[in-house]
């Protein structure tokens, strides 16, 4: 065996990790965290043999290795092997010497990835954005491949305690009480939001955006992210449904009649609580997985948490397709990843998404998720937005059915909201088809079926809103 840099290879500890499994084969099972990428090349594949024989259930002694190394035709010297059994005084020491090995593991594999980052400097890039997930991409190789370890009750009571004494990690909406009391919002959890076009998708995620910013102070920033609107159509949206200044009316500048004074005084006071709450807005369009999770790093970094990821919405975002694969398994990729990053850093990641043509005619199932059968199994709440035209009340706002077609640890449920559209507002109601109107002039010409209602509508409300 050639001598190393003793800084970076742990020889010693890797014959005495060998030598021990040599002097005890079962002790490799008390090192599952072990790989052989943490060792040297020639004591890698040693290693590497040793697992093998391990997982199939056969001896781990010289003549069984030696006997795979000749199978595939490989060099290996017997008398060396005959000094690795006796390089280990004891197996009872297996895990200590196996800490040493990973640990210069770290620091070796450490100075390849620096030398790869300072390579990828020199290549070309379509963003700087890919330039940063691919460093990001990199470091993350570093890290070992921790696996999880059966564990007894004796040993998890710590940890156990330690969470029930604790408060659960929830978000209130406080905007939607029915909702809170039943279940609020869970940190870690990917929360799917979908309707069909027009039944108030963003309209619903902004307002999360808010309640979430505005009811949980301590949590951390609202990172939003828009798609299709540009920011000045986002804080429109925002200021409408805060001041009660009618939508039509903000995204015409207050029309031919202008705003009045009390219109501008709410305005203002809108936007100001908007500034003092910890809501970012990004309004670009194909934004990619890596970008995210790039950006709630900093985020993380700078503020020490991250409440909630809103992403408007999926089907748009950047979503390339390797060699071979579908569009379908290109988008569970993505969801996968918007998992990982909802419970990696303890937020809710609230991703819009489409549903397919069939939801016109029926109330939308699971199976009506467009495109991908993993937002379903990847999802931890599926939250449907449905329109049904036969459940409308007449001369009135939009009735939208709010139904949770799955829900881990909360169960399955359904509530009714009544679209305020002119102002941007879901509110919960338990208004029946029949129902009176109330006769607030606010709800003259309302349009059932969209967002907004035209430019004669606007001017007969503008006066009241």
């Amino acid at each position: 065996m050639t001598q190393q840099d003793p800084i970076t290879h742990g020889l010693q500890a890797e014959q005495a990790v060998l030598g021990a499994i040599f002097l005890d084969s079962s002790s490799i099972d008390r090192i599952p965290d072990l790989e052989p990428r943490d060792f040297s090349e020639s004591h890698a594949l040693i290693f590497q043999v040793m697992r093998w024989l391990n997982k199939n259930d056969m001896p781990i002694d010289i003549i069984t290795v030696t006997n795979q190394f000749v199978k595939f035709k490989r060099e290996i010297d017997v008398a060396y092997l005959m000094q690795l059994s006796d390089s280990s005084p004891s197996a009872e020491n297996i895990k200590y010497y196996a800490s040493i090995v990973r640990s210069k593991a770290l620091r070796r594999r450490g100075e390849k990835v620096g030398n790869e980052i300072v390579a990828l400097s020199r290549q070309d890039f379509d963003s700087d954005e890919d330039y940063f997930a691919a460093i990001e991409d990199k470091v993350d190789e570093l890290r070992p491949k921790e696996s999880s370890k059966m564990q007894s009750f004796r040993d998890m009571r710590t940890e156990y305690f330690e969470k029930k004494k604790s408060k659960a990690e929830k978000l209130k909406t406080g905007l939607f009480k029915k909702f809170d009391e039943w279940a609020q919002l869970w940190r870690g959890w990917l929360y799917v939001l979908a309707g069909r076009p027009g039944v108030g998708k963003t309209a619903k995620a902004l307002q999360l955006l808010y309640g979430i910013a505005s009811h949980n102070l301590n949590a951390g920033p609202v990172l939003f992210w828009s798609q299709e609107m540009d920011k000045t159509e986002v804080i429109d949206r925002m200021v409408s449904m805060i001041a009660e200044v009618n939508y039509d009316k903000l995204i015409n500048n207050g029309g031919t009649e202008g705003f009045t004074d009390a219109q501008w005084d709410r305005i203002n006071e809108a936007y100001r609580i908007c500034e003092n709450l910890l809501i970012f807005v990004q309004d670009s369009s194909g934004v990619s997985i890596d970008e995210i999770r790039a950006t709630v790093k900093q985020f993380k970094k700078q503020y020490g948490k991250v409440a909630a990821v809103i992403v408007d919405y999926l089907q748009i975002m950047e979503i390339p397709e390797k060699k071979g694969e579908t569009r379908a398994q290109a988008i569970g990729r993505i969801t996968k990843a918007s998992k990982n990053i909802a419970r990696r850093f303890k937020l809710v990641f609230i991703m819009l998404s489409q549903l397919d043509r069939a939801v016109d005619k029926e109330e939308p199932k699971l199976s009506h998720l467009k495109e991908s059968g993993s937002i379903e199994q990847d999802s931890d709440v599926v939250e449907f937005l449905w329109y049904n035209p036969d459940d409308q009340l007449p001369d009135s706002s939009k009735i939208i059915d709010s139904i949770f077609a799955k829900g881990r640890n909360i169960g399955l449920n359904r509530f009714r909201l009544e679209f305020k559209w002119w102002h941007q507002k879901f509110v919960e109601t338990d208004l029946k088809v029949g129902a009176k109107d109330d006769g607030d002039s606010n709800k003259a010409n309302r349009n059932t079926r969209g967002v907004r209602s035209g430019a004669g509508a606007t001017k007969k409300r503008s006066s009241s809103n």
